[in-house]
């Protein structure tokens, strides 16, 4: 059971991250998927969607759940049936949630060149103040921002949020792995814990 990592944010939220080293065939054994989630597995042409997708399972179990104690809202914001907060995510071969008793978001992203290419289209202003656009350092920090802000996406679990206009993370410092993020669109003004960790050329940022 290849559970990468646990991490208790705090009293009330946790953290789990699974590393996805086994076969479709392995991660469905001692898996009770239901009606619904046999169907949308099904309908995955992805084998590392499928076993990402088995992956969460996984998790959900060492926190003492089912899969039929997961749901989905019609935003597609995922639930626990007992009230506790969700968010899922996963990238190539890692997969995490988050657990807390308050709302919560959580993203894993591959540390990739690709994202200096798109910068201009998720970072504000305010932000680019504060970057530097040395490598490797500038793809390790827009990854953390880009990371930041589909947490908090995915923690208001509304939609029509702009990364770039509505979400701004405050100046971070890699070796302390915590910052700021604020909402503002207009209806909403909040501001959001960010934790982050780097793993074998991975990102994970959870904000709660």
């Amino acid at each position: 059971m290849p559970l990468y990592k646990s991490i208790a944010v705090n009293d009330e939220t946790h953290v789990l991250i699974w590393h996805i080293t086994e076969s479709e065939k392995d991660l469905k054994k001692s898996l009770k998927l239901e009606k619904y989630s046999k169907k949308r597995l099904s309908n995955m042409k992805s084998e590392i969607h499928r076993r990402a997708y088995l992956s969460v399972r996984h998790l959900l179990a060492i926190a003492q759940y089912t899969d039929a104690d997961l749901n989905y809202n019609e935003n597609g914001k995922p639930n626990l049936s007992d009230g506790v907060y969700i968010s899922i995510t996963h990238s190539y071969e890692y997969s995490a949630i988050i657990l807390g008793a308050q709302p919560v978001g959580i993203d894993i992203e591959k540390q990739r060149e690709k994202i200096t290419r798109i910068a201009s289209k998720f970072v504000s202003e305010k932000e680019f103040e504060y970057l530097s656009e040395e490598a490797p350092m500038y793809i390790k920090n827009l990854t953390i921002i880009w990371g930041a802000k589909e947490a908090v996406y995915k923690l208001h679990g509304q939609p029509g949020i702009s990364f770039k206009q509505h979400i701004i993370v405050a100046p971070f410092e890699l070796e302390k792995g915590i910052t700021k993020s604020l909402l503002s669109d207009g209806e909403t003004q909040k501001t959001y814990d960010t934790d982050f960790i780097e793993f074998n050329n991975f990102t994970c940022v959870y904000t709660f």
